[in-house]
């Protein structure tokens, strides 16, 4: 069990206005002493960006290119945005992505173009790339390609069909620049006549890099198809360690998922080990604006999840909803471990996810166990989270069930 975490849980209430109106504040005072000190980032040239572009899409090698267009999407429109580019199986692509898109200026919070930027080719799935570039070769029936700027919606199918209220687009602003290239050479060989001609701030050396050294996904793990595919966690190998999983998250947000089928009897338990080396905040995470953080998480099989994580300052033993609207009727957050001591240490954990699912969300007791969570988000502040999870198994009455 962990140091000084309580047996049993309590709810929360959710938090009040003052200390929302305190987070804001900080966050607000903060902004305004990086403009006192000309430290405020000036955000992304877009008039360069097409410059750029212009200019050597025009110098590429005849031969290069099938197709290429410049497509803006305003942060105030909702999904979709037809390309006019129509991809058969076997198309190859390359997107590369500038701009933001500002959810709150006076508090400094916008979302960049690796998750903010997504795609879909005629009626497929969604998807979105891990950096501002993307590369792919076209699969399926083909169609049109699409482009979306995606928060502050959020997909309800993978058709790409919104599941929340378009208006809410009206609320942000901000606009990204798309450059879409299709490609008549393989796609490494365009990027370096590409490269050849000048690179915008390393984006074509970014999308190398990512093709030559793109972290692996841990076996058996898979992405929460709404988030979108991530660099945020990766395999790794350390002394000791079974089936350790590093996370190193920054400007973005990932959910991996291990699927489970287990009975929820009375002692279950959700063991694991990790290593906290550095949190995304340093401001309490049950407020929307500083909503960053990094846990592990059970699913239930009526759809809620129970998600333990380490805070930068709320007391040990804290259970709240999470503060997000299209979230707080199925997660609820467990604060697990708080503050920096122990910070850069290995800890032992182990949870009575029975008892824990009566205590911090209350209510008839489901039947099952159904997936397992691994979460870090860095979205809001933009800072960087560094941990490493290890030896996750569910522990009952048939023995113990490794995850991973």
């Amino acid at each position: 069990m962990t140091d000084d975490m309580p047996t049993t849980l309590k709810r929360a209430r959710v938090p009040g206005r003052i200390a929302a109106l305190g987070v804001a504040a900080r966050l607000g005072f903060r902004h305004m002493r990086r403009r006192l000190a000309r430290r405020v980032d000036p955000g992304p040239d877009l008039a360069a960006f097409r410059r750029h572009f212009e200019t050597v899409l025009r110098r590429l090698p005849p031969g290069t290119l099938v197709d290429a267009r410049l497509v803006e999407l305003p942060a105030t429109r909702p999904p979709w945005t037809r390309t006019g580019i129509r991809l058969d199986a076997g198309d190859r692509v390359t997107t590369f992505a500038a701009g933001r898109t500002d959810l709150a200026r006076p508090l400094d919070i916008w979302v960049a173009p690796p998750f903010q930027m997504w795609l879909r080719i005629g009626d497929g799935p969604v998807f979105r790339g891990t950096r501002a570039s993307h590369s792919l070769v076209a699969t399926g029936a083909g169609g049109e390609l699409s482009l979306a700027s995606y928060f502050p919606g959020e997909w309800a199918k993978p058709d790409g069909t919104l599941g929340t209220d378009p208006r809410d687009y009206d609320k942000v602003a901000g606009c990204m620049l798309v450059a879409v290239l299709v490609w008549a050479v393989p796609i490494e060989e365009g990027l370096r006549r590409l490269q050849a001609l000048g690179d915008h701030e390393g984006l074509v050396a970014g999308e190398l890099d990512r093709q030559a050294h793109g972290r692996e996904l841990p076996r058996g793990w898979k992405h929460l198809w709404f988030l979108g595919d991530s660099e945020t966690f990766f395999r790794c190998e350390i002394a000791g360690r079974q089936r350790p999983i590093a996370c190193h998250t920054r400007r973005d947000v990932a959910i991996l998922q291990y699927d489970v089928d287990v009975e929820l009897v009375p002692g279950l338990r959700l063991e694991w080990a990790w290593k906290v080396d550095r949190l995304p905040t340093d401001l309490r995470e049950d407020t929307v604006p500083s909503h960053d953080y990094m846990s592990i998480a059970v699913e239930y099989g009526d759809g809620q999840d129970l998600t333990y994580y380490w805070s930068a300052g709320l007391p040990v033993g804290t259970v709240y909803r999470c503060p997000l609207p299209t979230w707080t009727a199925r997660e609820t957050h467990v604060v697990l471990r708080s503050g920096s001591a122990g910070l850069g240490h290995w800890h032992m954990e182990s949870r009575d996810v029975h008892a824990d699912y009566a205590g911090a969300i209350g209510g008839a007791v489901p039947a099952r166990v159904t997936r397992v969570w691994l979460i870090a988000n860095s979205l809001f502040g933009r800072g960087e989270g560094i941990a490493v999870f290890s030896d996750i198994a569910l522990v009952g009455p048939g023995g113990r069930i490794p995850v991973g």
